[in-house]
């Protein structure tokens, strides 16, 4: 399903990921954890198509995504983003954002998919507001909705638990779990937090500077 090929990404003077490879195949689930600077976030928008890679390959769904000449626009990607910050779109209610990426089912459908995703990532009471009426916990539940609505074959998530309580980390592990068991989406879950390593996790990759220093099955 996803295939990173020795990737390497330079800033300037700065390089943020160094020959770096990573599979993932259909419906699993990896977590990518290191300290904050080390390059997980550089990876996930390199095979989001939000960078480009300075050297290196990235195939998705056995289709050749980047290189350094070409990339694949987002939007082609059949990939759903859970950003470190929301970003919702601030012109849209929280109904709105969830079903932007509905478009292709019949309005019953939506509706039906609307209400399953808002109930179980308790946002219901929430679709009617917009995302400057939002606590910052409402909206991280709001993006996560967001990403699991169009049932999108691979999700990558960048540090989603990041600044919530106990009950809200809770509260979203579990939808994550939830969806992940009922619908197999593969997931890349990037964090800096050793208490991330949880129920999802099917291998856990160590990195740091850039490069991999470890690969480990749960």
């Amino acid at each position: 399903m996803l295939d990173v090929r020795k990737v390497t990404v330079r800033f300037e003077d700065t390089v943020a990921l160094e020959d770096f490879s990573l599979q993932l195949g259909a419906g699993e689930s990896v977590i990518v954890r290191g300290p904050s600077g080390c390059g997980k976030t550089t990876l996930l928008r390199v095979i989001a198509g939000l960078a480009a890679p300075s050297k290196g390959e990235v195939w998705l769904y056995g289709v050749q995504a980047s290189r350094p000449d070409s990339i694949v626009p987002p939007y082609r990607r059949n990939i759903a983003f859970v950003f470190q910050e929301p970003r919702l779109w601030p012109h849209m209610t929280v109904r709105q954002n969830v079903i932007f990426g509905l478009s292709q089912l019949r309005p019953t459908e939506r509706e039906e998919r609307l209400e399953l995703v808002a109930d179980n990532t308790g946002i219901t009471h929430l679709l009617t507001r917009y995302p400057a009426e939002l606590s910052g916990g409402q909206a991280r539940r709001v993006a996560l909705a967001r990403a699991l609505a169009p049932k999108r074959p691979l999700i990558l998530m960048d540090e989603p638990l990041i600044n919530l309580d106990d009950e809200g980390r809770r509260d979203l592990v579990d939808a994550i779990c939830r969806f992940r068991e009922e619908e197999g989406f593969a997931l890349l879950y990037v964090t800096h937090d050793a208490s991330d390593d949880i129920t999802f996790a099917g291998r856990i990759i160590r990195i740091e500077g850039g490069c991999l220093l470890q690969q480990t099955p749960k």
